[in-house]
């Protein structure tokens, strides 16, 4: 499969064919992505919500300002921050690190001490503005994934996070809502299908030296 055509083929889907599901084994490598997504210090600061209760769907479409394509989806992606960043959290994954490597704390511990007390200068609004920039990672890396197994996907921006919070409870699972991307096959009368993909020329976007 070549990656530069499954991305010209790829776009905002529009419209999503409601009858048509994600077979669970897609499902399971997207997820399995997401978690490999690369983050800063390794960290993962963040979580995936795989929704496909059409139910739940529906009651989000007011909250993404009407857009159908949440509704219609296979599934919805909600990419959340964790809202709890701190010591113990940097701890945990210190701790993985040794469990998983084996790497003795004479090593660790440095870099530790150091993410500690520089998480422990931040506000919260830089550590959630920290934690956002690692969720644009996920998404473009699953939009890439979803263009490999030819599952459309929708990023979006435009919803009321403060409504997808409360609707999904996130406050006591200690996430804050993000970005969110429905994920399924377009429907055959989505006219954006066959519209030509518009981006500069390369040359005005790739410096070369």
């Amino acid at each position: 499969m070549n990656i530069i055509e499954q991305l010209n083929w790829r776009y905002a889907t529009k419209s999503f064919d409601s009858e048509k599901s994600i077979p669970e084994k897609d499902i399971d490598v997207i997820t399995e992505a997401f978690n490999l997504t690369a983050t800063s210090y390794g960290l993962q600061p963040l979580k995936l919500l795989v929704i496909k209760n059409k139910a739940l769907q529906s009651a989000l479409v007011p909250f993404s300002y009407n857009q159908k394509q949440v509704g219609e989806a296979s599934h919805l992606l909600v990419f959340c921050i964790e809202s709890q960043i701190d010591t113990p959290f940097v701890s945990n994954y210190f701790d993985r690190v040794k469990a998983i490597r084996n790497t003795p704390d004479a090593i660790l511990n440095p870099f530790k001490t150091f993410l500690i007390e520089d998480f422990k200068t931040k506000t919260q609004a830089e550590k959630e503005t920290w934690a956002a920039k690692q969720v644009y990672l996920a998404m473009g890396n699953l939009m890439t994934v979803c263009a490999m197994l030819n599952i459309d996907a929708c990023p979006m921006e435009g919803f009321s996070p403060s409504d997808y919070d409360r609707l999904l409870e996130l406050e006591a699972l200690q996430l804050k809502s993000v970005l969110v991307m429905p994920i399924g096959y377009r429907a055959e009368d989505d006219f954006m299908a066959a519209l030509d993909k518009v981006r500069r020329p390369i040359q005005e976007t790739v410096i070369r030296r």
